[in-house]
């Protein structure tokens, strides 16, 4: 039976407008701008970092038991 599209995946959409992405550069274009790929991957990945502090800092008992959760995960790992 075909998807229907109006219902999504999980169900209904509730009306969200999913942004359509953009079109892929020219090759040439990527080769030029490896140096801007690196900028913007090191944004994100700073805005990444400040965003976890955020959640860390709003939600302490979960980023604690994260933390014990990856302890726990180290502990039990076999080299």
């Amino acid at each position: 039976m075909p998807a229907d599209r109006s219902r999504g995946e999980y169900g209904y959409s509730r009306g969200v407008v999913w942004p359509m992405p953009e079109p892929e550069p020219e090759p040439e274009q990527e080769i030029a701008t490896d140096g801007e790929r690196r900028r913007r991957r090191a944004q994100f990945l700073r805005e990444l970092n400040e965003a976890k502090a955020l959640r860390d800092r709003v939600q302490p008992r979960r980023a604690r038991a994260a933390r014990m959760r990856r302890q726990m995960r180290m502990r039990t790992f076999r080299w």
